[in-house]
C-alpha cells in the first residue's frame, strides 16, 4: 500500500442541462481542465458525442488542442474517439498532429461508440460497431507505429497508407480502449498491449465485471506476447465532496435530477433505475456507484475500488457530472486533491508525519536545551553590558 500510486483525473463527456448556454458550458469545461491542472490532477479524457443534446463535445481533438494551450502539466486524452465513425487513416493523422502540438501530453482513447443515436444517424448498425472497432484499431496501431498499411474492408480502403510524421511520444502515443460490461474492449486492449478504461459504474456487481475484464485483458495480452501492467488500467467513478456530508448532499441537488433524467430518458443505461423513487443521491451512495460526502468518505470509496480491483489499478477517473454548481464543483475537486489523493500516491505525507513526530518526541529535551541555550546567551550579554 505504501508503494501504490493512483493517477487522478476526469472523464469529461461532458453533461450539460438543456437550458444552459452552450457557449458558456463549453467554456466552463475548459475552465475545469485548467482548474485541475493547477491542482495537480494527472489526466482529463474528453468524449465524442453527436446527438442527445446533453453531451455537447463532438470533436475531442479540437477541445484538447485548445486545452493544451491553456494548461501546463495535465495530460489530455480522447475519452473516447468512436473508431467506427472515422476513416482510421485520417483519424490517426489528426491524433499524430495532436501528439506534436501537445508535446506528448495527448493520449488516444478509443471505443466502438456508446451513444446509439450517433450510430443510427450515420447509418451504422449497432451490432457492427464492435467488429469495426477491431478492424480500425488494427490499422490505427500500425499507423501510429509508423508502418505502411494496405487494407480493404466494407467501410474503408487503404492503399500503402502511412502517416507523414513519426511519433513525437516515445515509443508511441499512449493509447487505451474503453471497456464496459462486455469483454470486447478488454480483449482488444490486451491484444495490442495498450491501456484499458473501465466504465459502467462501481457497484459491487460492476467492480466484479471490471476485475473479470482485467483478467481477460491479461489472458489476451499474454496470448499475443504482451506483458500486462495494471498501471495502464483506469477505473471511472462518481464523486462529489464537501466539508460535511450534509453540505455535499445539498450541493448535488443543483444538477443531479437533470443528470438522472438524461440517463433514464436518453442514454443507453439508466444510472438510477426508474423504479427507484427515493432520493437518487442515497441510491448512488448506498450502491457504491458514487461518493457524495466528505474527503474521508471519498478515501473509503477509493479504497473500495482498490480492493474490488483484485490487485490494484493505475488511475481513478471521476466522471465530470456537473451535479453541483460551479463554485461547489471547484471546491469538491480541490478537497479531493488536498486530502484524498495523498493517501493513494505513495502516502505522500508519510515522511512529513514522521518528521513531525520525531520533532515532537524530542521537544521536551531538545526544546528545553535550546531554550536554556538562548537564556544563557541573554544572561551573558546582560552581564557584559553591566560590566561595561
Amino acid at each position: 500500500m505504501q508503494d501504490r500510486y493512483l493517477r487522478t483525473g476526469i472523464f469529461l463527456a461532458p453533461f450539460h442541462a438543456l437550458g444552459e448556454n452552450p457557449t458558456l458550458a463549453i467554456e466552463r469545461d475548459m475552465e475545469l481542465v485548467e482548474h485541475l491542472d493547477r491542482l495537480n490532477y494527472h489526466e482529463a479524457w474528453v468524449g465524442e458525442h453527436h446527438s442527445g443534446g446533453f453531451e455537447i463535445i463532438a470533436c475531442p481533438e479540437m477541445f484538447i488542442a485548445a486545452a493544451a494551450e491553456r494548461t501546463r502539466h495535465i495530460r489530455l486524452g480522447t475519452g473516447v474517439t468512436s473508431l467506427p465513425y472515422h476513416n482510421p487513416f485520417t483519424l490517426a493523422g489528426r491524433m499524430m498532429q495532436l501528439d506534436y502540438m501537445t508535446r506528448g501530453r495527448a493520449m488516444f482513447g478509443v471505443g466502438p461508440g456508446s451513444l446509439v443515436y450517433d450510430a443510427v444517424k450515420m447509418g451504422l448498425r449497432p451490432e457492427e460497431q464492435r467488429r469495426k472497432l477491431d478492424e480500425a484499431l488494427e490499422v490505427v496501431m500500425e499507423l501510429m507505429q509508423g508502418r505502411m498499411v494496405t487494407r480493404r474492408t466494407d467501410w474503408f480502403d487503404l492503399n500503402e497508407a502511412r502517416l507523414q510524421l513519426p511519433s513525437y511520444s516515445q515509443p508511441m502515443m499512449e493509447m487505451a480502449v474503453a471497456a464496459n460490461r462486455s469483454p470486447v474492449g478488454a480483449l482488444a486492449a490486451g491484444r495490442h498491449g495498450i491501456g484499458m478504461l473501465s466504465i459502467g459504474g462501481t457497484s459491487d456487481e460492476a467492480l466484479k465485471a471490471h476485475a473479470n475484464n482485467w483478467s481477460l485483458y491479461e489472458e489476451s495480452a499474454r496470448k499475443h506476447g504482451r506483458t500486462p501492467d495494471r498501471r495502464s488500467w483506469r477505473i471511472v467513478t462518481f464523486a462529489h465532496v464537501a466539508e460535511t456530508a450534509e453540505q455535499a448532499r445539498a450541493d448535488v441537488k443543483f444538477g443531479l435530477e437533470n443528470f438522472r433524467r438524461y440517463f433514464a430518458e436518453v442514454a443507453t443505461f439508466p444510472i438510477v433505475p426508474p423504479e427507484v423513487t427515493g432520493d437518487p443521491a442515497e441510491f448512488l451512495v448506498s450502491t457504491g456507484l458514487a461518493c457524495i460526502g466528505t474527503p474521508d468518505d471519498c478515501s473509503r470509496h477509493f479504497e473500495r475500488l482498490w480492493k474490488g480491483s483484485n490487485g490494484g489499478f493505475g488511475g481513478a477517473l471521476l466522471l465530470a457530472h456537473n451535479w453541483a454548481d460551479w463554485p461547489q464543483t471547484q471546491k469538491s475537486y480541490e478537497l479531493m486533491a488536498r486530502y484524498v489523493h495523498p493517501h493513494f500516491q505513495r502516502q505522500s505525507n508519510a515522511l512529513r508525519v514522521a518528521s513531525y513526530d520525531n520533532a515532537k518526541a524530542k521537544h521536551e529535551t531538545a526544546g528545553a536545551e535550546s531554550a536554556q541555550a538562548v537564556m544563557t546567551e541573554i544572561e551573558k550579554y546582560e552581564r557584559a553590558k553591566a560590566k561595561a
